[in-house]
């Protein structure tokens, strides 16, 4: 494999762009209101009330607005400035949670203005995450951004062990109302550093939105390797999310010791998402999207251990095994998107990639609620890991994913003389 050059020197680097600094501060701090917010919206509903059927129609309406405005968001991410749609975004996001605070801290929160609220947050989100994509690549030089990918997930992984303690903590002793507060205020904090980006809107050729969005599509279909990962993603988030999320809980108290075991459990695999990122600050592979293909299979791993019900030490490993290898797909996986498709397309690009998977977020569920009925839960839970191999053997046929390698400085050089000639032609 080929290496590139040494990452203390890259991130060295990277310290010196005053627009990184801005980006990973303001991912830092939303992160620590987003790792509460889970925890602070579910007791939110239970304070006026709600149950099970209150919460799911809470989390419903966060969830759909993320899939009907992504398309719209990646359009927006190609035309407009995207530090300006970051910083509407977050704005937009703050002031939703803020309105919650106040109406959960005033007692007058119901489930149809808790969900409201998680509708505008849903939609706030939908035109963020892809504007976040291509600014990446916009404010860091290309041969670094491996290092900037990792060195992004690196307070989000690292919020997420202490995150949810403290979250529990702050509703425990005062009530859901001021972790979502909190959760309001660094969303306007993030908005504000992500302003002073001022990044400049791509440039597009002329056109309405509808023609962009066929235009999109076509990029899109014509890219083999990235409506493949994105079809087998589908299939791995839906597998995943039903086997662990879903039935890991069950496992863990009819099996184990419950949820002190599942916590343990939960704490490998995040313990492994932060392992995952310190390798990826080290190691530079050079089959980039071959790499991200392969260790995301790893997700199958504690589905097996939990379906086998092998002793906890194996399936503390197997959760943590897939933490590594989560993260190294993630940061493979940007970084190949990055610097294989052009700035003037990534925010429609990364758009119909979320697109296929959020759906599998309740279709997984759905699948898994319908299994359940009729299999045991380990059955469904080797099920699962099955699904995760099978996706991933079948992407590792496709001969486009050996062909999304590590731009070296002569890839970047002969890539930027042709797009000089077909922009002369």
């Amino acid at each position: 494999m080929k290496v590139a050059d040494e990452s203390p020197t890259s991130i060295r680097t990277l310290a010196k762009i005053a627009g990184f600094r801005r980006f990973v501060s303001a991912n830092l701090i939303s992160a620590t209101g987003s790792a509460m917010a889970p925890l602070a919206l579910a007791y939110a509903v239970i304070e006026q009330g709600g149950g099970a059927g209150s919460l799911g129609v809470v989390l419903a309406t966060n969830t759909v607005p993320t899939i009907v405005f992504l398309l719209a968001g990646g359009l927006f991410a190609d035309r407009l400035s995207r530090s300006w749609l970051l910083f509407i975004g977050n704005l937009l996001a703050a002031g939703a949670q803020g309105a919650l605070a106040v109406t959960v801290a005033t007692g007058h929160a119901t489930t149809v203005s808790i969900a409201a609220c998680g509708f505008v947050s849903g939609t706030a989100a939908s035109f963020t995450v892809p504007a976040a994509q291509g600014a990446v690549a916009q404010i860091v030089p290309e041969r670094h951004l491996q290092q900037a990918n990792a060195l992004l997930r690196l307070p989000s992984n690292a919020v997420k062990v202490l995150g949810p303690v403290v979250g529990g903590v702050i509703v425990a002793a005062s009530g859901a109302a001021w972790a979502l507060a909190w959760d309001a205020l660094t969303f306007a904090a993030a908005a504000v550093l992500l302003l002073g980006l001022r990044l400049e809107a791509p440039l597009v050729a002329p056109g309405g939105v509808l023609s962009d969005l066929r235009a999109g599509w076509v990029g899109f279909w014509s890219r083999t390797w990235l409506w493949t990962y994105t079809a087998a993603g589908t299939v791995l988030v839906a597998a995943w999310l039903a086997g662990f999320q879903l039935l890991g809980p069950l496992v863990a108290a009819a099996q184990y010791a419950g949820a002190r075991d599942w916590g343990l459990i939960q704490a490998a695999f995040t313990c492994g998402l932060l392992a995952g990122t310190v390798v990826c600050l080290r190691w530079k592979p050079y089959r980039l999207l071959m790499v991200a293909v392969v260790t995301a299979g790893a997700l199958a791993l504690p589905l097996a251990a939990l379906a086998c019900t092998v002793p906890l030490s194996l399936v503390l490993l197997a959760a943590a095994l897939a933490g590594v290898g989560l993260d190294v797909a993630i940061v493979a996986w940007s970084t190949a998107f990055q610097q294989h498709v052009p700035q003037a397309e990534q925010g429609r690009m990364s758009a119909f990639n979320g697109v296929g998977e959020r759906l599998a977020i309740p279709l997984g569920y759905l699948i898994t609620a319908l299994a359940a009925h009729s299999w045991s839960s380990q059955a469904v839970l080797l099920t699962c890991a099955g699904l995760i191999v099978a996706a991933t053997v079948l992407n590792l046929c496709v001969p486009a994913v050996y062909r999304i390698n590590r731009l070296t400085p002569v890839d970047q050089t002969a890539a930027a003389d042709g797009l000089r000639t077909v922009e002369q032609a």
